[in-house]
């Protein structure tokens, strides 16, 4: 009988986690089976409980249940605790659950994999929610001459990067902020969720450096928005896709202590979104 996992979300139909995982499965012939899972939004817990009444061993977490997850964890991992964000949990064979956060990790290794810069650059984070508490800490271990957080509401981005201030230097503010008008950012990584809206923050011409690379975390079929406005001002763009997989071959190495090859995962999701438009 195969292993279950799963991914909870709402919505969740949209999800490309078990098209991943189930090609590092063939890949590394691992037996398992990993499902999209629609979770109520009001009982988050009754259905992580009937999973593990099925079986199930450990399961991915999207929107907006990161913080349902963080709560109903027995034990958090170091990186989990210091954001305070959750994407990855384990059924232990103790009975405990287990709490991750495998996002950050995801992050740097496809900006690593992309050559974009991270050791000495300055850097820009757009967006102060869960996506962007996940992967400040493995940013920082990068060693950037600094990073700045900005968000629509100056003092959520503030907090945030004053929980981090300890692991580098860190700061934040408004898309108004001196620092973002003032621009020449090495690196700038949309975090935000207004590119799956179609929108874009107001920033300036002068944001990025000469040798400026523009991230977005989300991805498609076509370039973001915030690609498209960056594309003609930076010096290089990318989407979230590579992250994605990245993410989810650190889930699948926790749950089955194997490292699943992620090149040929990654060409195979996005030969796999071009052919849906």
């Amino acid at each position: 009988m195969s292993d279950l996992y799963c991914v909870f979300g709402n919505p969740i139909k949209h999800s490309r986690s078990p098209f991943i995982h189930t090609l590092f499965a063939e890949q590394t012939g691992e037996v398992l089976r990993y499902e999209a899972r629609l979770a109520p939004l009001d009982d988050f817990q009754g259905v992580w409980d009937d999973f593990v009444a099925e079986g199930g061993l450990g399961a991915n977490v999207t929107v907006p249940f990161k913080l349902d997850a963080l709560q109903l964890a027995d034990v958090l991992s170091a990186r989990a605790q210091r954001a305070q964000a959750v994407n990855t949990l384990t059924c232990g064979k103790n009975g405990k659950v287990y709490a991750d956060t495998t996002d950050g990790v995801g992050l740097v290794r496809d900006l690593t994999s992309l050559n974009a810069p991270l050791v000495g650059a300055r850097i820009l984070v757009l967006g102060a929610g869960g996506a962007v508490r996940g992967v400040l800490e493995p940013l920082l271990a990068m060693g950037p001459e600094a990073i700045f957080v900005a968000n629509r509401t100056a003092s959520k981005a503030r907090e945030l990067a004053a929980n981090f201030e300890d692991l580098g230097k860190v700061s934040g503010g408004g898309f108004e902020a001196s620092d973002v008008q003032a621009g020449g950012f090495d690196l700038v990584i949309n975090g935000t969720s207004a590119s799956l809206a179609g929108e874009l923050p107001p920033l300036p011409d002068t944001l990025f450096s000469a040798h400026g690379f523009a991230y977005d975390m989300m991805y498609g079929a076509e370039p973001t928005v915030f690609m498209r406005w960056a594309e003609p001002r930076a010096a290089a763009t990318a989407d979230g896709l590579g992250m994605l997989v990245e993410q989810a071959a650190e889930s699948f190495f926790l749950w089955r202590n194997i490292r699943p090859d992620t090149a040929s995962v990654r060409e195979a999701l996005r030969h796999s979104l071009l052919e849906k438009k």
